[in-house]
């Protein structure tokens, strides 16, 4: 019995100090770029889920899935997956699961070719992650500049193959 009211009283300071590790922060990234061509063509030739290979530099395998709905990319040798959760004819959103062992920061990224008039279009990466496993805010803002660089490049090289 007594074991039993020491548990009791033990456990709402367990899960307190569960609740304070796991308080998720969550940032947004959103870039863009404007092209000068219809939003068709522009995911012509960059919208295919493989394609991240020309415009990011990524090796792509798909390892599961034909392109759409529920395929599933291997990026970087298969060190990176992630499994397509969105699409429409100009967009598509992907997400990287959970690993064992691993802080899993809820990694989302979204793009999209967004007609803009019919010869022009705004290309949009949006990136969503949890950034509270970084020490501090120095590391939080720097993680987050060096993605916003990474994507923002992506983006400039889309546009030029885009543009072609």
């Amino acid at each position: 019995m007594k074991r039993f009211i020491l548990t009791l009283f033990a456990l709402p300071a367990l899960l307190a100090s569960t609740a304070v590790l796991a308080q998720p922060e969550y940032v947004s990234i959103e870039m863009e770029i404007d092209i000068n061509k219809p939003a068709a063509e522009v995911w012509s030739k960059v919208g295919g889920y493989c394609d991240i290979t020309d415009w990011l530099g990524i090796d792509c395998e798909l390892t599961s899935g034909a392109g759409g709905m529920g395929t599933v990319r291997a990026l970087a040798g298969g060190r990176i997956i992630e499994i397509m959760v969105a699409q429409t004819d100009l967009s598509y959103g992907y997400t990287q699961p959970v690993q064992e062992g691993a802080f899993y920061n809820l990694y989302h990224g979204f793009m999209e070719a967004r007609p803009v008039s019919a010869m022009t279009s705004r290309m949009l990466y949006t990136l969503v992650l949890d950034v509270s496993n970084l020490a501090d805010q120095a590391a939080k803002d720097a993680d987050v500049a060096r993605r916003r660089a990474t994507f923002e490049g992506a983006l400039a090289n889309m546009k030029e193959f885009a543009e072609r």
